[in-house]
């Protein structure tokens, strides 16, 4: 029997994909991780924004199988930068035209006058590399600063993959005339009752069972046995964890250093207000400037095109930081809100909710990604997988989460 631990996407998408007997173990009392969905008054707010992009349709399709076409939004994304008080297109280093004069000079001069070197290793390096100083200290370093909550010399130079929306000097030059801001996330589908809708789907073509409340505690991996909190037992052929990566190794007892996993958390604000917005056409909006407490803003009302202005607000923290007090904070995002020109003194909140999602952004370095692969390799020799984000300790979306509970399914079914 496989004995999945965690009723996210990549859980269930697991169990969709094997052709083994199969148990899934949820720690909380429903299903879907952090694609989880609040209704009310009106509103529909999920654990911030969850979009899915597709690259590959058939995965949409497994994912949508079972949502109503009707019930779908398919969305061109339209992402800004709130920059110096202006607007200006997302990625901040294809748009430096769109700059007041002397600063888009500065942009470009420093575009080619970088440092290069063989001697990148960190995110902050390779801003300043392959993009100069004034196109890094402008946006890139404030804005991921804000996200991650770090020194950015803390993260390897890779660490966001394909999703850091690199460009060539010549590209940048060419989309001066040419404007093209495609990325790989320029469309993407989304439920209009939110992402439990997702959940939902993928849910209907489970024939295994579902345990609640249940979260594992301890692991023998000798025995093959995983302990849950309240005393249950549950014997295993394949364990899939989808866990963050260092509860894993807490629960199975091995021993590593806990300084090499690190992320931050995210404290998000789900608002709604009583009328709609000024900003009709934007998905979401980044806010590189220190002189707010959020590093984006999304707009639900825009992609669902409903008539009341309805926002997730992104905080980012780091893991220890202590927790602000709610109300006060929320005092400071409203007046943030009113300052960035989101809102005014007219608006009404008519509802809100707060979600605190820890861990939210790994954390990826060389020292983290060599201990990820080499615990992952003694944990499979056991029969244990670990996959997902958090539990393969990477950044990566959805879709690449669904893919990679696919091919263990069929790396291990029948195993």
């Amino acid at each position: 029997m496989d004995l999945i631990i965690g009723a996210g996407v990549t859980g269930l998408s697991y169990a969709n994909f094997t052709q083994n007997k199969c148990l899934v173990v949820e720690g909380s009392e429903s299903p879907g991780g952090y694609c989880k969905t609040l209704k009310r008054n009106g509103f529909v707010w999920d654990y911030s924004g969850h979009f899915f992009h597709f690259r590959y349709p058939e995965l949409e399709a497994f994912v949508c199988k079972n949502i109503p076409e009707e019930d779908l939004a398919h969305v061109q994304k339209h992402t800004q930068i709130l920059y110096n008080g202006k607007y200006i297109d997302f990625p901040f280093q294809k748009n430096i035209h769109q700059l007041d004069k002397q600063e888009f000079i500065d942009c470009l001069y420093d575009l080619f006058n970088t440092n290069s070197s063989d001697n990148v290793s960190t995110f902050k390096e390779m801003l300043y590399a392959k993009l100069g100083r004034s196109i890094a200290e402008k946006f890139l370093i404030p804005y991921n600063e804000k996200l991650y909550a770090c020194d950015l010399n803390r993260l390897d130079m890779e660490a966001m993959g394909r999703f850091f929306p690199k460009a060539t000097p010549e590209e940048i030059i060419k989309n001066f005339k040419d404007g093209d801001n495609r990325s790989y996330n320029s469309y993407f589908t989304y439920p209009k009752g939110g992402a439990i809708q997702y959940i939902d789907s993928i849910l209907q073509n489970i024939n295994c069972e579902i345990l609640y409340n249940t979260f594992i505690s301890k692991i023998d991996i000798q025995n093959k046995i995983a302990y849950s909190a309240n005393g249950q037992e549950f014997k295993y052929d394949n364990l899939i964890s989808t866990m963050p990566f260092p509860q894993l190794l807490d629960v199975t007892g091995l021993d590593y250093d806990k300084t090499l996993f690190t992320c931050n958390k995210v404290l998000v604000f789900n608002l709604g207000f009583d009328k709609k917005g000024f900003d009709k056409k934007n998905s979401w909006i980044y806010i590189p400037s220190k002189d707010f407490v959020f590093y984006r803003i999304g707009y639900y009302d825009n992609i669902l095109s409903t008539d009341r202005l309805s926002l997730y607000i992104e905080i980012g923290m780091a893991e220890n930081a202590p927790l602000p007090d709610e109300r006060g904070l929320l005092s400071k995002v409203i007046e943030d809100l009113i300052k960035a020109g989101i809102i005014d003194d007219t608006y009404e909140l008519v509802d809100y909710q707060t979600i605190l999602m820890n861990p939210a952004y790994v954390h990826v370095n060389k020292l983290s990604a060599q201990a990820v692969e080499k615990y992952k390799s003694q944990l499979e020799k056991d029969n244990i997988y670990s996959i997902g984000r958090y539990g393969s300790w990477i950044y990566c979306s959805i879709e690449d989460n669904i893919l990679e509970a696919k091919e263990l399914a069929g790396r291990v079914s029948k195993v």
